[in-house]
């Protein structure tokens, strides 16, 4: 249990935290919210230890270990990814040399009713436990399996690192992170890099794992899936609401709805009780009530409210011109760097009106296609826009497109005509650029700040298709909702590329789907496209094992290495099936101590109970998180064994 007592942060003149306070549970899963800037990496990084508070402090235990992935990060190795990826099993590593060097004098020793070969045989046991813990045992198939689920495939294994990307790189330290099996992890924004598939894996991974998580992330699907409270930092102090992401959004603006309430009482008191003060403050007679009155305000705690919600602002693309019937259109579309086939027999038809989403995983040509269709790129087969196709394209690097020498305001100003001049300042505002903040020069902008500013911009000239890359990657949840609302009312074609389930249901009626050097087109939303590429992977499955159950392998005495290989594994999967049988055991022993116990701390003679009841209640809780741990790692190697089995 870690517990956030009073702490609080201050730059300068400037409070980011005001003594803020909560707990860290060891089974949380806890949503860090708030808007740019309202301090959840500051406060993250003050939890796993990198930066200290300005005043108060965390209290944890000793034995509480951290997972942190910041957003950015530095690299500078250049090891293939296998070997960078094991660098997570270098406690086990170090148990292993433990082990054999404890084991060793064991073996030399003869005092076995000593004290001290006792300790030494308690201490194997202690180095053991942990060991199996940490998947000791199987470290390399833990590795194997992670890096996959991230979306490497096994041919990356032995690619040196520094061959990847930023975004990939990130996903070998996200993999060691994971792997490392921390009391609590810390990610912020792990989401950022990760394409669909390897979300719903990081999903999977975070809901079953046996401790806390703490995160901070734009992607409200992700956090719908994963969390169960949701910590919000609102005008430095933080709210703490019971429940996933999206009914904190509902209890947020009932919350609102009686702060502002609140807020206006109080301003009206304090209007009334000023006007007193100043009509009387002359008079004798009136002296004592004047100066109480006086008191009354100083001791008054001044309510504060949250600035406008910009998300509730309906703004609008300008009327879209109107474009022919088909608007791209392609025929054997193929694409290669050198050697490296991109994709391949790619037809594709968007006609006028359509809302597309282009998914799949990285690297698989979503972003080649969109080159492509904008005529940066050159290509193999047909590819064609339509009549009177006139497009406005949202670039991934289009922060680096700006002129730097404009103001953010003058940036939008340029191009605004018309009635909607009227609302620079709102749609400046809804994509986070408010108060002195437009009058900044874009060169001096953070990345993100510009890719903002270039979406807005795009909200004012009138399009036929709108290209949008990766559009969400640098806003807030109000600035996403902001850019789906309008999108929805767009009347012309729209080209999506996006990881945020979120964003892309309903608004997006067709997908896309890259992958295996092919473009497959599916029709429906992407919660359809989902539930399709769930059932037809289920459907594999199940035709795999058909095909294992049909095959008649020939009994000759060229398999005689492979069946005995086969009752060797069978042996280590019943060794398996006992230690975990053994582990529920254990588990359940300990869950019906720790129900007895709690059930003694909530009678009427609980302040009765000695200290000694406490520590052995404490250890029975910290035994049984070591203890389902175990079982989660034992699965995992007994998965792994069967897997292993039906291989041969």
């Amino acid at each position: 249990m870690i517990s956030i007592n009073q702490l609080t942060v201050r730059f300068g003149g400037f409070e980011l935290l005001s003594s803020i306070s909560f707990m860290i549970n060891p089974r949380d899963r806890i949503g860090l919210v708030g808007k740019n800037g309202a301090g959840k990496s500051t406060l993250l990084k003050i939890i796993a230890g990198y930066d200290k508070p300005t005043e108060g402090g965390i209290s944890l235990p000793q034995d509480v270990t951290f997972g942190y992935l910041p957003q950015n990060m530095h690299y500078t190795d250049t090891l293939p990814v296998m070997e960078e990826t094991m660098k997570a099993f270098n406690e086990v590593r170090e148990i292993e040399k433990k082990i054999a060097e404890a084991n060793h004098q064991i073996a030399e020793r003869t005092d076995y009713e000593s004290a001290e070969y006792l300790k030494l045989i308690d201490k194997v046991t202690e180095l053991t436990e942990r060991y199996r813990i940490l998947g000791g045992e199987n470290t390399e198939a833990l590795a194997e399996q992670t890096l996959i689920g991230l979306g490497f495939e096994r041919k990356d294994f032995t690619r040196p690192t520094i061959q990847f990307s930023g975004g990939w790189r990130m996903r070998i330290e996200l993999a060691k992170i994971l792997l490392k099996r921390p009391s609590v992890f810390l990610l912020d924004e792990p989401t950022n890099h990760l394409d669909i598939e390897s979300i719903q894996w990081l999903e999977d991974f975070l809901k079953n794992y046996n401790g806390a998580v703490v995160l901070v992330s734009h992607d409200r699907a992700f956090l719908d899936a994963i969390t169960t409270r949701t910590i919000e930092i609102s005008l430095s102090k933080v709210n703490d609401y019971k429940v996933p992401y999206s009914q904190y959004v509902e209890l947020r603006k009932e919350r609102r709805t009686q702060q502002i309430a609140a807020f206006e009482n109080q301003q009206k008191m304090i209007e009334e009780t000023e006007k007193f003060i100043e009509r009387f403050r002359y008079k004798a007679t009136k002296a004592v009530q004047v100066q109480s009155r006086i008191k009354q305000l100083d001791k008054i705690e001044r309510l504060e409210i949250e600035e406008e919600d910009k998300s509730s602002l309906n703004i609008k693309f300008p009327p879209a011109p109107r474009s022919g019937t088909v608007v791209v259109e392609s025929k054997n579309l193929a694409k290669s760097y050198g050697e490296n086939l991109v994709f391949e027999d790619a037809y594709i038809t968007i006609e006028r009106g359509e809302k597309i989403a282009f998914v799949g995983k990285n690297g698989e040509g979503k972003t080649t296609l969109v080159r492509m269709i904008m005529n940066q790129l050159d290509y193999n087969g047909e590819l064609k826009l339509g009549h009177n196709v006139k497009i406005g394209y949202f670039a991934q690097n289009e922060a680096q497109l700006l002129d730097e020498s404009k103001t953010v305001f003058q940036t939008i100003d340029d191009v605004a005509v018309g009635e909607v001049r009227t609302k620079i300042r709102d749609i400046l505002g809804a994509f986070l650029f408010g108060g002195e903040s437009i009058d900044k020069k874009v060169a001096v902008l953070s990345g993100g700040e510009r890719s903002r500013l270039a979406l807005a911009r795009l909200l004012l000239e009138p399009y036929s298709l709108l290209v949008l890359d990766e559009p969400t990657n640098h806003l807030d949840m109000r600035s996403k909702d902001v850019l789906k609302q309008a999108l929805q009312q767009y009347d012309g074609t729209l080209i999506l590329v996006s990881h945020d389930r979120y964003f892309l249901d309903g608004l997006v009626t067709k997908v896309f789907e890259f992958g295996k050097k092919r473009i497959k087109e599916h029709l429906g939303g992407i919660y359809d496209f989902l539930q399709r590429k769930k059932l037809e992977s289920l459907k594999e499955i199940e035709r795999k094992e058909i095909q294992k159950k049909e095959e008649k392998p020939q009994q000759t005495s060229d398999n005689k290495i492979q069946y005995l290989q086969r009752k060797e594994v069978e042996k280590e999967i019943r060794k398996m099936e006992s230690k975990i049988e053994k582990c529920e055991q254990t588990i359940a022993k300990l869950e019906n101590e720790i129900e007895k116990a709690e059930n003694q701390l909530s009678s009427p003679d609980a302040a009765q109970l000695h200290q000694d009841f406490f520590d052995q209640y404490n250890k029975n809780k910290k035994d049984l998180d070591q203890e389902m741990l175990a079982w989660e790692v034992l699965h995992e190697e007994l998965e792994s064994l069967q897997d292993k089995k039906n291989s041969i």
